[in-house]
């Protein structure tokens, strides 16, 4: 096919994958609302419908045995959410409050399923082992979003962890909804969103096979292919969702353990293993600011968007070196760590 003719798709499939995508978060936000989910497994389905595309295109390269395409727009797009809508976010606005409740609870599911991401591409467990890592932590914390603050109750935990997790996930749908806020749904959003589903996913696996023969055209890297443009495009459904950490959790499961758990993820490399270690570095980093100011502020933004900006560097150095040394991640890694740790180490800077 024509390079321009890819060209051309690549174009027409993100401008249709992400207007599908938007209009699926706001019918699945009104169907939810009809049926009386909770604020907080709102947010989960919303961020789940802003991940189809990313997640449309993991499966699909996976599929192909495109393994670095399929494993780098899953760990990539969950990198650039955190530099993009986190980070860029708090620049833009000044500051994003969080409570620290919210950020703990969902932190803790983040970090976790980053670390067995992590483990999973270095090879040191099976597939299907991360998978059921991360399914024992996602589901649990799937299950007390849908419960809701004031039915946490009737779960059979001790009073202290019940109080808390009751006051954490009040906390979040009270952030949440003041994001998101649908309209009572009708039966019409239940086509619309079926309908939007069938183009996303049609027009993300277009996406995803022309930008893979651009980048085989130019001699891009499969690796930046998927962790870099792929990522950043098929992620900017997320601003609709606007929740980050279930995204992730999301993006990781059913974008790629689940169809690798089919396909197989291939032997591990280096392009691979440095994105699974941003992402949890990236992770933590993130996370420590966030509860320590009570959110992020516009410094620590600048901070995760620069730290973005070096794993970009540090990725393409690496996709493009036959032996790529192992201290191309480390010392990166290393000076962002300690900029991290200088950061964190000054007078807290809380919101308001």
């Amino acid at each position: 096919m024509p390079v321009a003719v890819d060209f051309l798709v690549f174009l027409a499939g993100t401008a249709v994958s992400l207007g599908a995508s938007y209009l699926l978060v706001t019918r699945l936000e009104r169907i939810g609302e009809r049926i009386g989910l909770s604020e907080a497994l709102l947010g989960v389905v919303a961020a789940l419908a802003g991940d189809a595309p990313e997640i449309t295109a993991a499966v699909t390269a996976l599929a192909e045995h495109q393994n670095k395409v399929g494993a780098g727009v899953v760990i990539g797009s969950n990198v650039f959410n955190l530099a993009a809508l986190l980070g860029l976010g708090a620049v833009v606005a000044g500051a994003i409050a969080l409570h620290r409740n919210v950020v703990l609870l969902g932190g803790v599911v983040g970090v976790w399923v980053a670390a067995v991401c992590l483990v999973t591409v270095l090879g040191l467990i099976p597939v299907a082992a991360g998978l059921i890592g991360v399914l024992a932590v996602l589901v649990p914390y799937i299950v007390v979003l849908g419960a809701g603050g004031a039915r946490l109750r009737r779960f059979a935990v001790t009073r202290r962890w019940e109080a808390w997790l009751a006051v954490a996930v009040s906390e979040e749908e009270e952030e949440l909804s003041e994001v998101i806020h649908p309209r009572h749904g009708r039966a019409r959003d239940i086509a619309m969103a079926a309908a939007a589903l069938v183009i996303v996913v049609g027009a993300s696996v277009a996406m995803e096979r022309a930008a893979t023969r651009l980048g085989t055209h130019f001699g891009i890297p499969e690796i930046v292919v998927g962790g870099v443009v792929l990522a950043a495009v098929t992620s900017l459904p997320n601003s609709v969702a606007a929740v980050y950490l279930a995204s992730n959790a999301l993006n990781v499961t059913a974008g790629l353990l689940v169809p690798a758990t089919i396909t197989g993820l291939g032997p591990p490399s280096a392009q691979s293993n440095l994105i699974a270690v941003w992402y949890l570095a990236l992770t933590v980093i993130a996370l420590a600011f966030a509860y320590r100011d009570r959110g992020v502020r516009r410094a620590s933004g600048a901070l995760v968007i620069g730290a973005y900006l070096v794993f970009v560097g540090s990725l393409l150095i690496v996709a493009h070196s036959v032996a790529p040394s192992p201290w191309v991640t480390v010392v990166p890694l290393v000076v962002v760590a300690i900029g991290s740790v200088i950061g964190l180490a000054r007078r807290p800077d809380r919101l308001p």
